[in-house]
């Protein structure tokens, strides 16, 4: 039987695995706190930071074993360096739902004290930051979606926060009902007014559903014409998007579905009916509105305003 290991030598061990199991839980980051805890004096700490073990981030916050964080590291650095308590916010909370499509070079930290400035890093402070506004996003503290938007909303143009907004929508992460009880109790804050004409859009009945009535709605907004309501049903067929006003409608055809020539049947009867009850109806193909966009806007602009001059009403502006 081969001798056992010396008990020192497990004992010295034990620490380091600690850490390296502490650090592949947390993005391979750990803080000062957290080392001191787990028996690393601030000799050791400097120790193995002299040799390569531990690689500064910010102040009270490493990198185990190397410098080359990725993005969640980074973020979580950045709260590690922070009082406790504080979360991921703004842009930071924004790229970590996936809402926002890159992270940017200083990370957003909101807290609910002020704290010093830290090199890499945006200290926001909050005194209506509640326990409802949290959440864990990827094992990070981090604004809910809606407090996101609403950090957003104070910084961002109306249709870089409208992205946002259709953006949270796609991946199921708009909650109107928590976005209104934070509009409650949001007091002044900055972003209020532009988040509530933000999701106004979202309380119309059946709003788009498909990638390609997102894509028209872009279209139609572009051509500076005012938004529609989409999938409302009208005279008992739901159309794709619909202005009551001008009983004017827009129907988005893909092969898939109107491919065969029992569904062109149905169409062409769906239509002769709209248009017995008032209503135009121009359809568009999903190729045109993903090859040719720019015609597609053309085309629907003119026949919009051909069509209120046909029924009375003054051109829109």
């Amino acid at each position: 039987m081969s001798p056992s290991r010396p008990q020192w030598v497990v004992l010295s061990l034990s620490p380091h695995l600690a850490l390296a199991k502490l650090a592949a839980s947390q993005h391979g980051v750990v803080s000062s706190a957290q080392l001191c805890n787990l028996g690393y004096s601030p000799a050791t700490i400097a120790h193995h930071a002299a040799a390569g073990r531990l690689h500064r981030v910010h102040r009270g916050a490493y990198a185990v074993g190397h410098t080359a964080l990725a993005d969640h590291g980074r973020c979580l650095a950045a709260l590690l360096a922070c009082a406790p308590g504080a979360v991921a916010s703004h842009a930071a909370a924004a790229w970590l739902w996936g809402i926002d499509g890159r992270l940017q070079s200083s990370i957003d930290i909101t807290a609910g004290r002020r704290g010093h400035r830290r090199t890499g890093i945006r200290i926001h402070h909050s005194t209506i930051l509640c326990e409802a506004d949290r959440a864990v996003c990827d094992g990070i503290p981090v604004t809910g979606v809606a407090r996101t938007l609403l950090d957003l909303a104070g910084e961002r143009t109306a249709r870089a926060l409208e992205r946002n907004v259709e953006r949270a929508e796609h991946l199921d992460f708009l909650d109107l009902t928590a976005i209104d009880d934070l509009l409650s109790r949001c007091g002044g804050h900055r972003g209020r007014h532009q988040l509530a004409d933000a999701v106004a859009l979202y309380r119309r009945p059946g709003f788009f559903r498909s990638a390609y009535e997102r894509k028209l709605r872009e279209i139609i907004r572009r051509s500076g014409l005012s938004i529609p309501a989409f999938n409302l049903f009208v005279e008992g067929y739901e159309l794709d998007a619909y202005w009551d006003t001008a009983r004017f409608a827009v129907e988005v055809d893909a092969y898939s579905t109107h491919g065969s020539p029992a569904a062109f049947e149905r169409d062409h009867a769906r239509d002769e009916r709209l248009r017995l009850a008032g209503i135009e109806i121009a359809r568009f193909t999903t190729r045109q509105i993903d090859s040719e966009p720019n015609w597609v806007g053309k085309q629907l602009k003119a026949r919009f305003l051909r069509r209120r001059l046909e029924i009375g009403l003054r051109p829109e502006p």
